[in-house]
Parts: structure tokens; sequence; C-alpha cells
């Protein structure tokens, strides 16, 4: 990870608590990315969490996103020029991401209802 702006806030909009925020805004996740044509998987580790989401664009799937806010979320991948977008539907509105690279830089916009965070990733060689 190379910059998080905005992260807290984001964090806090999905009703994380306090404590569990203040310890992910000071961590440096690392991402893998697997792509088999449309079907992707996508790592993320840190010292205090991981998480893999696995997804195939076009489809709607529901997601659980257990170790994080703990909801239950259906969730559709599809591409938007060349970023893979992500609308996430339930109890929150206005959620989901954005992926996409430029260069040796990966980008990810996360968004809760009013809530945006931008984090870039550098690739590792």
């Amino acid at each position: 990870l190379e910059s998080s702006e905005n992260l807290e806030n984001y964090l806090k909009a999905l009703d994380i608590d306090f404590a569990i925020r203040k310890i992910a805004v000071h961590l440096t996740p690392v991402k893998t990315f697997i792509q088999d044509g449309d079907n992707f998987v996508i790592k993320t580790q840190s010292a205090f969490k991981s998480y893999e989401l696995s997804f195939a664009v076009g489809v709607e799937k529901e997601e659980f996103t257990k170790g994080f806010d703990n909801r239950m979320l259906k969730t559709l991948v599809t591409w938007e020029g060349d970023k893979l977008v992500a609308i996430q539907k339930g109890e929150k509105a206005n959620r989901g991401w954005k992926h996409w690279i430029e260069d040796d830089k990966l980008y990810l916009e996360l968004t809760c209802e009013d809530a945006v965070c931008q984090q870039v990733y550098k690739r590792k060689d």
C-alpha cells in the first residue's frame, strides 16, 4: 500500500467500531489478483486480517463480508472501460468499489453512503 485517503470515514460509514478503525488505518495490506478469463480472485492480506473475494464478471453473487463488517450483500462486478466496478447491495446505500491499473500502480476506490476512500498500491517486483 502506497497511499490511503479517507479510510477511517469509509470504515465509520460501515459501522466498524472505533478500535478496529484505529488499527486499520495503520495497516499496509498487500493485494494479489488472480485472473482466469472473467473469473477473478482478489486476496487482501495484512498483519491484522486477510480477505479473499472470488467472482465472475457479470454474475451477481451473494457475499458475506465475514471478518470485515459481517453483512450479507449481493455483489455484481462489471467492466466499465478498464475498471472493475462492484455494486454491493445490502443495508448500506451507495456501497461498492472500483479497481483499475495505471502503469505499475493498482488503484482502489471504496464507497459507502457518502464516504469515499481512495487507495494506491505499487506493484511488487
